[in-house]
């Protein structure tokens, strides 16, 4: 099975940046969609940004303008740059496929506080 391994979370204020990265244990070019999602405490699972192996991006409405998906299918790696986050952010970052059909890795915590 694949495995995902999420990293790049931590602490930050509100309008500040990170960059979260997302390694998969093997090769993922024949993925066509690769995505981001979150999970906010209390809340359901949520998809944040989408990537197709050509380049092709969706973003969910609180992401769109702040948020950054890219993927470097070389070295199996989707990458979120996200800029001028805020509280609502707070999340735990996660990594799959479209469908959400491999296994789930631990996840990135971001927390946006003051």
């Amino acid at each position: 099975q694949v495995q995902l391994v999420e990293s790049g979370g931590g602490l930050v204020q509100p309008g500040g940046s990170l960059r979260l990265s997302c390694v998969a244990s093997r090769s993922f070019f024949s993925i066509n969609t690769m995505a981001w999602y979150r999970q906010a405490p209390g809340k359901e699972r949520e998809l944040v940004a989408a990537i197709a192996r050509d380049g092709q991006t969706n973003y969910a409405d609180s992401a769109l303008g702040r948020f950054t998906i890219s993927r470097t299918n070389a070295k199996n790696t989707v990458y979120l740059q996200m800029n001028l986050l805020k509280p609502g952010d707070t999340a735990i970052y996660y990594c799959n496929d479209i469908g959400g059909t491999m296994v789930w890795g631990q996840g990135t915590q971001v927390t946006v506080s003051s």
